[in-house]
């Protein structure tokens, strides 16, 4: 029975491969190599797409279909910066009822399709004290705080190893990248570590120092587990979070979901700065080799 349910995996991700070549035809004679994943209140940045290709998650055979509003649910093709991308506007979370390999099947669908490098981005509650909420903090590493991992299970040798060396999950090139962008662009970027939870209940204060205690600097319920997919199949990946809001277990106030969404969006333009910059770079670099 449990090797049917990963077998089902794999079959979801290979007949989601051949749906959405089928339903995009050839872009510019191959598939995109930078994807975009993009969290929640932040897929603004999806609108400024070129020549864009939409195609809807429903429209995916056994692809996932998030429950949240704030995440479109789409797989957008097209071109940012000069670069041609492939951008997932949404994501689901293990809070949703999904296994953990369900949420990579986008990432592992991407990778399939010929992607080499991940941008992904989350809205995150800020642990580091020093921080303000609206700011954003380049990812330097992770912690795995949601009990689960994607690659529990029969493993498929073609997509990567049994056991992936997670000693350099985020690319030191593209954070070096990321924080030059930044400076000649004067954006404010914050270096940190990540720990991502199962949700979807937000942290007590004796969580929140516990994470910190850890050596955390931010908190979400995404992203881990769809890094972990990505270097399972060999992908460079970056990781950005928007801070919305500020965890400070000695004095926590109450935050909604709205007031995430709020200040996600906001911080979403500076992400959108950040990410044209780095796929202007990748672009200009890819030209000149």
């Amino acid at each position: 029975m449990t090797e049917r349910i990963f077998a089902d995996c794999f079959e979801r991700v290979e007949k989601a491969v051949e749906a959405v070549l089928a339903k995009s035809g050839s872009i510019s004679g191959s598939f995109p190599r930078v994807g975009l994943v993009l969290g929640s209140g932040l897929g603004a940045l999806a609108d400024q797409l070129e020549d864009p290709v939409v195609v809807p998650y429903a429209e995916i055979p056994g692809f996932p279909l998030s429950t949240l509003q704030s995440h479109a649910g789409k797989l957008i093709l097209g071109s940012l910066a000069g670069c041609p991308v492939a951008c997932m506007s949404g994501r689901v979370h293990l809070y949703e009822g999904y296994t953990a390999a369900e949420v990579c099947l986008g990432v592992r669908v991407l990778a399939l399709l010929g992607t080499e490098i991940l941008l992904v981005s989350n809205a995150a509650g800020g642990l580091n004290p020093n921080w303000q909420a609206g700011e954003l903090m380049l990812i330097s590493d992770h912690i795995n705080a949601t009990g689960q991992n994607p690659l529990t299970g029969p493993n498929r040798e073609e997509w990567g190893p049994r056991y992936p060396d997670m000693s350099q999950a985020y690319c030191p090139d593209l954070r070096e990248m990321a924080l030059e962008v930044a400076r000649k662009s004067g954006l404010r970027l914050n270096l940190g570590v990540y720990a991502a939870v199962a949700g979807p209940s937000l942290e007590t204060p004796a969580e929140t120092r516990a994470l910190r205690f850890m050596g955390a600097d931010a908190v979400g319920m995404s992203t881990v587990l769809e890094v972990i997919a990505a270097r399972h199949m060999g992908l460079r990946v970056l990781g950005v979070s928007c801070l919305t809001n500020k965890n400070l277990p000695d004095c926590m106030t109450k935050i909604t979901e709205e007031e995430i969404i709020r200040i996600a969006g906001r911080a979403g333009q500076d992400l959108a700065a950040l990410l044209t910059g780095i796929l202007k770079q990748l672009s200009d670099r890819q030209r000149r080799t």
